[in-house]
């Protein structure tokens, strides 16, 4: 069965490419056939930090129907197992999709042939990022220790929650004062809180199911870029606040360390993990890598792509 994770945060600068690029590495070094989708269109630098050159074609081919399948623009690495789709030659528009399209690219990012897909998304919390990130029922979130990058962090999961619920009350049976009023909704005063508020006024009886819909979502919480005089428990009080008052549930799954090499992976256009695999970090990752995977067996690559 294949488990998609997109990677997102809202906050830029925290690393989702290099935690994208690096766990793709090690769960490929595990023996599962992956793949990592640069979703953070118009401003694409994934295959960098998988030390590759420009990508002759992707995600474009597929938009502009060259090729019918996605899974045709999964190029290899150059670690075993591991392969790359690449949104860098899509024109700048891309950035602004199309809503027609961005159904497509989620339709075909379901029915790709892998084991593990990775997404890495663009920064804040526009519809598209946010669509993207629900492409699974499963996420990583990542973010720093820092006060500001923490509060973005809370400001991402309560833009995906709205989200959620949007889509959900769009789709059912609901008064149309509700929809009215929930439509109007946005920015970061607007919370979950709000939108149950208005339906209990409504529609009480479906409070619950509107619960249950958040509830089907899973969460992993990663923190990036961890000095020595954080507190060490920072990551586990996060998980704590987060299943608190949130309704899906989360689970911090470890930190990774700082390490200036990381800088001089990305600027000599190396795989940090595969150039420094005996850091603290690289350490980090791998132990993160294995949480992710637990104990699912490898299995062989499909013949088509391999």
């Amino acid at each position: 069965m294949t488990e998609i994770y997109p990677i997102g945060g809202g906050k830029g600068g925290v690393g989702k490419s290099f935690i994208a690029a690096s766990l793709g590495t090690l769960i490929a070094q595990q023996g599962h056939n992956v793949v990592v989708i640069d979703l953070d269109l118009g401003a694409s630098n994934l295959h960098t930090l998988l030390a590759m050159k420009n990508p002759k074609h992707g995600l474009n081919r597929y938009l502009d129907k060259t090729v019918k399948k996605l899974e045709s623009e999964a190029v290899p690495t150059i670690i075993p197992n591991l392969f790359f789709i690449s949104s860098l030659h899509c024109s700048m528009e891309v950035a602004n999709l199309l809503h027609a399209h961005k159904l497509k690219i989620i339709s075909a990012i379901q029915k790709l042939p892998f084991d593990y897909i990775l997404l890495d998304l663009g920064t804040g919390t526009n519809f598209n990022t946010l669509d993207f990130f629900l492409t699974s029922k499963e996420g990583i979130l990542v973010g720093t220790p820092e006060p500001t990058s923490i509060e973005n962090f809370f400001r991402f999961i309560n833009a995906v929650y709205l989200r959620i619920l949007k889509q959900t009350l769009k789709r059912a049976e609901f008064h149309s004062a509700v929809k009215d009023a929930v439509t109007e909704m946005s920015g970061p005063t607007a919370g979950t809180h709000d939108i149950l508020k208005i339906v209990s006024k409504y529609h009480p009886d479906k409070v619950a199911h509107l619960k249950n819909k958040l509830r089907e979502f899973e969460f992993k919480l990663i923190l990036n870029q961890f000095r020595k005089n954080m507190d060490s428990n920072l990551g586990n009080k996060i998980e704590t606040v987060c299943n608190r008052h949130f309704h899906s549930n989360f689970q911090f799954v470890g930190t990774i360390r700082y390490d200036g090499q990381i800088h001089d992976a990305v600027i000599s256009k190396t795989l940090y993990v595969q150039k420094y695999p005996h850091t603290q970090s690289s350490d980090d990752l791998k132990k993160i890598a294995e949480k992710i995977t637990k104990s699912r067996k490898p299995t062989v690559l499909p013949k088509e792509i391999s």
